[in-house]
């Protein structure tokens, strides 16, 4: 049985993508089951009831995380499930950025049914698959600051990390305990665990820091990387 993750805030684009893979179960040699997830929320819940899960399709604008945040966090709850990016935002440094921090591939949403198979039938035999024009260019590099970074992220809990993206969005403990349903004083201590993770003494450094794995202007990413280098 082949199990695939589609996580997408979109249930149209859902409901397509689950359309060709179904169509498309002769080429992929197996009984094929989809689960539909349209928050990270909902992606984690999966994995946790389905941790044998052969491949994670994650768009890369997905509600509940920022940026290449998602990706990161769920490779480090997750380590051993493939994740693919399936997103409309094709750049190639945002390709590049994403091999970077731990895809199995990228897939954009302008690509043909028949080549998305043909990218599924790859990764799932556990190769890479990225664009082809970008194929021969797409290399892991490491960056040690932002490896640094997407590291303490990856080793944040789901519900440290949730908390995580709330304080990136600006709220304070209060207003996190309503989202979230829980009291003030459980959030403090996911707050003061995070901060311990994260290696900072404010709210305010996890965002600085948090910026990092936000998705950039190419303008503002060749500033940075010409600065380093």
């Amino acid at each position: 049985m082949i199990k695939i993750i589609i996580a997408d805030d979109h249930p149209l684009f859902r409901e397509a993508l689950k359309q060709t893979l179904l169509d498309a179960k002769p080429e992929l040699s197996g009984e094929l089951q989809v689960f539909e997830a349209k928050d990270i929320d909902d992606t984690y819940h999966l994995l946790t009831q389905h941790g044998e899960c052969d491949l994670v399709l994650l768009d890369l604008h997905m509600p509940g995380a920022q940026g290449f945040s998602g990706l990161v966090n769920l490779r480090g709850c997750f380590p051993f499930v493939p994740i693919a990016m399936f997103s409309g935002s094709d750049a190639n440094y945002i390709i590049q950025r994403a091999a970077n921090l731990g895809a199995s591939g990228f897939i954009p949403k302008s690509t043909a049914p028949k080549e998305i198979v043909s990218a599924i039938k790859t990764l799932l035999a556990g190769e890479h698959w990225y664009p082809s024009h970008l194929e021969s260019s797409v290399q892991p590099i490491l960056n040690l600051q932002i490896s640094d970074i997407a590291e303490k992220v990856a080793s944040l809990t789901p519900h440290q990390f949730r908390v995580y993206t709330m304080i990136n969005e600006g709220l304070l403990n209060k207003q996190i305990a309503y989202e979230l349903d829980i009291s003030e004083t459980t959030v403090k201590s996911h707050v003061k665990k995070i901060l311990k993770k994260m290696g900072v003494r404010k709210r305010t450094e996890v965002i600085i820091l948090a910026n990092t794995l936000h998705i950039e202007y190419p303008d503002d990413l060749l500033s940075r990387e010409s600065h380093e280098l």
